[in-house]
Formats: C-alpha cells, sequence, structure tokens
C-alpha cells in the first residue's frame, strides 16, 4: 500500500525559508547565465558537511515536528507510532545537488523531514496538489502568487525577519491579518475605494452577516483540528491582529464564529503599527497581505506577505 499525506497538516517550505541560504543566494544573483547556476551548486557542495543556519521560518516548523514527537503518539509495547500528524516537505528552485546540503542541515537539527522536491530553478509550485499542503512558504514571490491561485495557503517570506523568540519552547504562536488573509478582501476593497468612514458604516451595517473566507481559513481550520487532536506537550496560540477597530470588531469575531474557529488573540488596532504588538506577542510567524505591514512586523518578528486580495494587483 503507497503512502499517504492524506489528513495530515502538511506544510510545504523552500530552502531559503527554513534555512538561512543568503550567503549562498548572494552567489547566486551575482553571477551570469549557466555561470551563476554552477557556482552556487560549488559553494553548496564545498559546504555539504556544514549545517546551514536556521532561517525565517525554522522555529515554526520545528515545533509543529514536535507535535510527532508526543509521548502519547508511540505505540504500545515499542512498536511503530501511529500516523503522525505533521509533516513537513521541501519544495525548493534549488538544484538536487544542494538539495543534500538541505536534508542534512535538517537531520543535524533533528528536524525529520523525509520528502523533498528540488526543482533546479523552475517553480515548484505545482507540486503542491499531489501533497495536498496546508501551507507553503517561499522566498519567491511568483510561485506564492500561483500557489495562492491554485487555492494553496501561501506566504513569502522576508529572508531577514528577525527570528522567533525562544521564550515559548512548547507553544506555536502563529498571528494572522484578517481582510484579504483569514476573510475574503470584500471589506477592504470597500475602504481603499470609498474611505474610513465608509468601511465604518458597511461593516457596522453588515455586523452578522460572516464575511467570505479568505485564503488562510483553511489553515486556521487545520490548525484547529492539530489543537484538539495534539497533546499536552505542545500547543497552539493563535492571534488576529488587524487594523480593524470598533464598531468595525464585530463582524470579523462573528465571522470567526459561524466558523466555529476559535482564536486565543485579537488585537482591534485602528491603524496602529503592528511591529510593536506583534514584538510582545511573540509568534512564530505573521501573516498580512500588505507589504507596509509586513515590513514593520519583520523587524522584531518571523513574517510572511500575502500577496492576494487588492493591495496585490496582479503584475
Amino acid at each position: 500500500m503507497s503512502a499517504s499525506l492524506q489528513g495530515k497538516l502538511v506544510v510545504a517550505i523552500s530552502s531559503r525559508a527554513l534555512f538561512d541560504f543568503e550567503e549562498e543566494n548572494q552567489v547566486f544573483e551575482l553571477g551570469q547565465g549557466l555561470h551563476r547556476d554552477r557556482a552556487y551548486m560549488a559553494l553548496q557542495l564545498q559546504r555539504l558537511d556544514q549545517p546551514a543556519k536556521p532561517g525565517v521560518a525554522f522555529s515554526l516548523v520545528r515545533k509543529l515536528l514536535a507535535f510527532n514527537d508526543a509521548p502519547e503518539s508511540q505505540a504500545p509495547g515499542g512498536g511503530a507510532p501511529p500516523s503522525q500528524p505533521v509533516e513537513v516537505v521541501i519544495l525548493s528552485r534549488n538544484d538536487p545537488v544542494s538539495g543534500m546540503r538541505v536534508f542534512r542541515s535538517a537531520k543535524h537539527y533533528g528536524l525529520s523531514i523525509q520528502r523533498g522536491s528540488f526543482t533546479r530553478g523552475q517553480p515548484p509550485w505545482r507540486y503542491l496538489r499531489p501533497l495536498h499542503a496546508n501551507l507553503f512558504l517561499s522566498a519567491h514571490l511568483s510561485d506564492v502568487r500561483a500557489a495562492l491561485q491554485a487555492g494553496v495557503p501561501a506566504a513569502q517570506v522576508y529572508p531577514h525577519s528577525a527570528h522567533a523568540s525562544a521564550a515559548h519552547p512548547n507553544e506555536i504562536r502563529i498571528a494572522f491579518d484578517g481582510d484579504a488573509v483569514l476573510f475574503s478582501d470584500e471589506a477592504e476593497r470597500v475602504y481603499q475605494t470609498h474611505g474610513l468612514s465608509a468601511f465604518q458604516q458597511h461593516e457596522s451595517e453588515k455586523a452578522a452577516q460572516p464575511l467570505l473566507a479568505g485564503p488562510f481559513k483553511p489553515l486556521l481550520q487545520a490548525l484547529q483540528r492539530l489543537q484538539q487532536e495534539g497533546t499536552p506537550r505542545m500547543r497552539i496560540r493563535t492571534a488576529l491582529v488587524t487594523a480593524r477597530s470598533a464598531p468595525a470588531h464585530e463582524r470579523a469575531i462573528r465571522t470567526l464564529m459561524d466558523w466555529n474557529i476559535e482564536v486565543d488573540e485579537a488585537m482591534f488596532l485602528g491603524g496602529l503599527d503592528k511591529g510593536e504588538f506583534l514584538r510582545e506577542f511573540e509568534p512564530d510567524f505573521f501573516f498580512d497581505d500588505q507589504t507596509g505591514h509586513i515590513e514593520s512586523a519583520a523587524q522584531h518578528v518571523p513574517s510572511g506577505h500575502v500577496a492576494s486580495g487588492i493591495s496585490n494587483p496582479p503584475p
């Protein structure tokens, strides 16, 4: 019987999102033609036995994989453990030779990552569907856009983001923006077209009408299932961090209630800078559709740009 990833929380991640390959990437970017490809491969091969430093999404991946290490997940009598709830797969534009270093680095840090696709410069997002991926993290904006268009929650990592705090070793903390991330961009369109007053009136009048789903609703649902089926050793704490304020807060809360989804914290900031609030929440990752918010947040926490909605028109 063939292996299956059905029913798991599947995170597909690029090499640069998981590990700090910025120095190696600089060699590639400064090269020309086929020479830059060869120079990059040669450097990765030269450093094959040198573990790469953790990247922006390292903490998120390590903590998610910890759900597979729960003591109660071990089968009685020391037999094989049952199906593990989390799968992390490398989905990278790197070449297969460089992929050896990725796997060796993962092993060095004790990350149980067994699957990967290395496409040597070709867009890897097309493998997301057979993976049944719940999330795709990549440094390539074009791959993120394609994944979102294919219906997969995806974000462009900012490689120079601050790394996650080590203050919560047994808790995954994830923060989400609302409009165009968890929710559709319906309300954001009203705001950008008609201004704040029209937005507030629109949301007050429709407070009892749930918003349509945004691209990251499926991920929040999957995280809630993982939390409910999880272990006392690891837990998940989620936060909604939005520029909304009263009276527009009510529709957001009622939408989550209608979806039967709970978040642990909700911050209605009314346009205040999100970065400092996120610094205090200390997420392992933050998702937002607006680059301005991401640039602010990246100074404090690992951050990813969700290239969806009216703020991100097609190129």
